[in-house]
């Protein structure tokens, strides 16, 4: 069986009592893990959910939202974790186009699933142990899925003006798995601390249930906060954490402030968004006992292409490392073919963690693949040593908070409004978030101009981290002789940073 809870059964039978999860003052035995998946497989079961059905959930992190993802799998479901950011048009979208059979959301999130069918809301009992969404229901049996089945659907933002459903097999889990424990020396002994959001393959997946896949522990937050990850690194004996950048700084400014008991702590990942050079500086200075290690990687590749190696952080600052053992990487120019060690092109990466495609669409499949190589639509560098240096993101990407911000998106909400002629949408450096997207519009004869009129249609459409911080006017933008808006342009004329 390659379901995700056959490894729940091994450790049950062989640590039975030994905490699995830790939530707050819940811990959570291997034992009680099992029997609660279980059980709540029976409940999904008596849903109607069966083999392939899409479970969709919007959920902060919490033990029932692990124990979800488990029991979808137990049954040969198919789990669909949707972030729990997004505004209701874009939950809608998802859950629409996925095909999602039933959607289980936290009862914060009522008024975001208004209107989607056969909505379970789940409250704070429910959070803490899933069995609480049904009563007096029988554990279902397992039913064995093969490598190929799919596990998984996570709807990236990309570079499109929609989000596109990334398909995760149960073969690109686990050599995501066995590619991280072998990279970061994982072991049954591993305590990992989770605090980025489990939507995010940063969370679920770098190296997140690779700890469990051994018999670890992970330490579960609910949501991110500084103090709470340094009382947690000190009280539990955390080993490592996953952190975006925004993250990590935030931290840092936390331990200078309250000094606390971190040497416990070995290794801290990076991702989501480069992270500035002053900043791994200043974690070596702050956690003499850990490692900061820079990584790279995609929601298509479930994360964790490339890690810094130990030794290497300062002498190699700037590089995101060097690939995994089970992924290929190489540079190619716009015709696909390879360039040579120092030459700047795209990042194309080949392996049996690479997601297959897209949900529903064959067309941006096709485009995403070369020969068999994945076309990252990053660009990059390897030095004479193999080490990956980023020198672009994704075209018209804007990374906010490790949150991945499609420019086209939010300019598809502005076109709704008659009275805006042109838009187009840059990120601009922001000292907390990374970059804050900005808007640049070009109104329509005769029409008035109000911002704020702007960034309340926004603000109604879209979630919170993709709004403008702000809106700028121009008579009109700048364009190429085939009539394409020059981005590079407008970011080089307002905030003088040519991308």
């Amino acid at each position: 069986m390659i379901n995700l809870s056959s490894f729940v059964c091994l450790h049950a039978r062989r640590t039975p009592d030994k905490t699995a999860i830790v939530f707050g003052e819940h811990r959570i035995a291997w034992r009680t893990l099992k029997q609660r998946i279980e059980q709540t497989a029976g409940w999904l079961r008596q849903r109607g959910i069966g083999a392939d059905d899409i479970v969709a959930v919007l959920m902060k992190n919490s033990p029932a939202f692990l124990e979800l993802a488990f029991a979808a799998s137990h049954i040969g479901a198919v789990f669909l974790p949707i972030n729990y950011r997004l505004a209701g048009d874009e939950v809608s979208y998802i859950v629409t186009h996925a095909g999602a059979k039933l959607m289980i959301a936290d009862k914060e999130f009522a008024a975001v699933t208004g209107g989607l069918p056969d909505v379970v809301l789940v409250d704070a009992a429910a959070q803490v142990d899933s069995t609480r969404l049904g009563h007096d229901v029988p554990p279902a049996e397992m039913l064995p899925r093969r490598p190929g089945d799919l596990f998984r659907l996570m709807y990236t933002s990309g570079t499109t003006a929609r989000p596109k459903g990334v398909i995760h097999a149960y073969d690109n889990f686990y050599w995501k798995s066995s590619d991280h424990i072998i990279w970061l020396g994982l072991t049954a002994h591993t305590r990992l601390l989770v605090v980025g959001p489990l939507y995010h393959v940063g969370a679920f997946d770098l190296p997140g249930m690779a700890v469990l896949w051994l018999g670890g522990t992970i330490v579960l937050q609910r949501e991110f906060d500084a103090a709470a990850v340094l009382d947690a690194i000190e009280a539990e004996r955390i080993e490592g954490v996953w952190m975006a950048p925004v993250m990590t700084g935030a931290v840092l400014a936390e331990a200078a402030r309250k000094p606390r008991d971190v040497s416990s702590l070995r290794w801290v990942i990076g991702g989501g968004d480069r992270t500035p050079e002053s900043r791994i500086r200043a974690f070596t200075e702050a956690f003499s006992a850990a490692r900061y290690i820079d990584a790279y990687g995609l929601t298509e590749t479930c994360s964790g292409d490339t890690f810094m190696e130990a030794g290497y952080e300062i002498a190699k600052i700037g590089s995101v490392g060097r690939p995994v053992a089970h992924l290929e990487l190489r540079i190619v120019d716009d015709n696909g073919a390879p360039l040579p060690v120092g030459q700047t092109g795209e990042i194309c990466l080949r392996g049996p963690k690479i997601a297959r495609g897209y949900w529903r669409d064959p067309e941006r499949t096709a485009a995403a693949f070369h020969d068999n190589w994945f076309r990252t639509g990053d660009v990059g560098h390897v030095d004479s040593d193999g080490f990956l240096f980023l020198t672009d993101r994704k075209k018209d990407l804007i990374v906010s908070g490790g949150e991945n911000v499609a420019s086209s998106e939010i300019e598809r909400v502005l076109y709704e409004l008659p009275e805006i002629a042109e838009a187009a949408v840059i990120g601009v450096p922001d000292e907390r978030w990374g970059e804050r997207p900005l808007a640049v519009v070009a109104m329509a004869p005769g029409a008035s101009f109000s911002p704020e009129a702007i960034l309340a249609h926004c603000r109604a459409k879209l979630a919170g981290f993709k709004v403008p911080n702000a809106v700028i006017r121009r008579d009109s933008l700048p364009r190429n002789p085939s009539g394409k808006i020059l981005k590079r342009t407008l970011r080089e004329e307002i905030v003088g940073l040519p991308r």
